[in-house]
């Protein structure tokens, strides 16, 4: 971790977490130590990569972002963003696919990567995981790297999904991070458009099953864009009537999808080993 890494993180961005939440982090034992992995996460609001962050950077493990392009037009937040070595995704531009080749670099050095793999703030009216963007599947089975799944409630509290800003009282942010698993079975060739699609439904699966444990409750089917309808940008959407199981949506189909940062309770102790602690 760089020292302004450090600085950034727990000078600017880690008081400001405290002042408006009580994050509570369980599973922090399945953090893999040595080498680069994916982490990939839900995304209810813009606060999730800095709660998905802190989570790492409490047991001193940096995480790198993809972030889109306009978080680091912010006058603080950009320059904290770009100091501290995240990765700026410029969406419908000829420099999109540049984020991945970056992601992958890193990945090969040894560096963490964190991936919101639906790609953009949730639709889902009932929010929970959308269908996933295969962004994070094809980083992985190209590289080997282990994927780290996480799950995250309560920062949409704070900033809501498509606004509102509600610091206080401080909200509750729980975070589940499950345990590491590879890719190995779907291979490293990411122009099997199957292989990638089953890939990025794994990753989904895991992700929804640590937000089921935060929730306490079972998951309906992933809301689907493709099917559900796009309501359009700072929309939630409306379901439709459950297709046949056949025809079940498992992941989005859009393979130049980057999966950047956009846009009564059970326990989670039984998540992940580690222990469970709050700051």
């Amino acid at each position: 971790m760089t020292p302004f890494y450090r600085f950034a993180a727990r000078g600017v961005i880690i008081p400001f977490l405290k002042a408006v939440s009580k994050q509570h982090v369980t599973g922090t034992a399945n953090i893999p130590r040595e080498g680069g992995f994916v982490a990939v996460a839900n995304h209810l609001s813009n606060l999730d990569p800095l709660t998905a962050m802190r989570s790492l950077v409490d047991v001193d493990v940096p995480i790198y972002s993809l972030a889109k392009s306009q978080l680091f037009e912010i006058p603080l937040l950009g320059r904290v963003f770009s100091a501290g070595g995240q990765i700026p995704v410029y969406r419908d531009s000829a420099n999109a696919g540049n984020s991945l080749v970056e992601a992958e670099r890193r990945l090969r050095e040894g560096d963490p990567i964190m991936i919101f793999p639906e790609g953009t703030l949730s639709r889902d009216p009932l929010q929970w995981p959308m269908t996933g963007k295969t962004g994070a599947a094809r980083l992985a089975m190209r590289t080997g790297a282990p994927v780290l799944p996480m799950g995250q409630w309560g920062a949409h509290k704070v900033l809501g999904t498509y606004g509102g800003f509600h610091p206080f009282p401080r909200k509750d942010v729980r975070v589940v991070i499950g345990e590491p698993f590879d890719l190995v079975e779907y291979g490293s060739d990411v122009s099997d458009y199957d292989a990638v699609r089953a890939a990025t439904a794994e990753i989904m699966r895991r992700i929804t099953e640590l937000v089921e444990q935060l929730r306490g409750e079972k998951a309906p089917r992933p809301f689907d864009m493709k099917y559900d309808g796009d309501p359009g940008k700072g929309n939630i959407g409306v379901r439709r009537p459950d297709p046949p199981i056949s025809q079940a949506p498992s992941v989005d189909p859009d393979d130049d999808a980057d999966g950047s940062a956009g846009s009564s309770e059970r326990p989670v102790a039984d998540a992940g080993s580690g222990e469970e602690h709050q700051s």
